[in-house]
């Protein structure tokens, strides 16, 4: 294991590298259930040292920016599935970006502007840079991106996604708000 000062250059390139990462969160109740999500697409950048930002798609739940309003804490992993082994974990504090936030459009910007559902973006405050060997993942063979997100983004379409996302994203599993959505208070 290796505690690192912050994201180094190398750090960065091989994190560029990877085509998905994984987002853990969890609320305060020690009822409350931890969440693990994956994620692709173009949606991970590297703002500075100590600091990222991943643009968050609309999904069928929205407990990491619940969890994240609630109390901050935030876990984001990588994995090499392909060439050496290595597990990175950059611990945190988040905060959640609506397009209603001050910083959206100049976060937003850093993204590809076709990618699809797009509901929020997620600002991390690094607060531990860690590698692991990762000697237990597979290596397995990336085919590439899945396309079904868009497509069902699509059929949705902009009124149809806006009112997924108020029936299905309004809350987390175990009750708690997420932030508002789409200009709603």
């Amino acid at each position: 294991m290796g505690v690192h000062e912050s994201i180094s250059p190398e750090l960065a390139e091989w994190i560029a590298a990877q085509p998905l990462f994984f987002v853990a969160t969890a609320p305060l109740s020690p009822a409350g259930h931890i969440n693990l999500s994956p994620r692709g697409l173009d949606t991970f950048r590297i703002l500075g040292p100590l600091e990222v930002a991943y643009l968050d798609l609309t999904g069928s739940g929205n407990e990491s920016a619940a969890h994240v309003r609630e109390n901050g804490r935030i876990t984001i992993m990588f994995c090499a599935f392909q060439g050496q082994s290595k597990i990175l974990r950059l611990f945190g504090k988040g905060e959640v970006i609506t397009p209603q936030h001050g910083d959206w459009r100049c976060l937003r910007d850093l993204f590809p502007q076709n990618l699809p559902a797009v509901r929020q973006i997620m600002r991390i405050q690094v607060t531990r840079v860690q590698t692991s060997c990762g000697f237990g993942v597979p290596l397995m063979e990336y085919a590439g991106q899945r396309t079904a997100l868009a497509e069902w983004a699509e059929r949705k379409g902009e009124a149809g996604l806006a009112e997924y996302r108020r029936r299905k994203n309004a809350v987390s599993i175990d009750g708690l708000p997420a932030p508002p959505l789409d200009g709603e208070d």
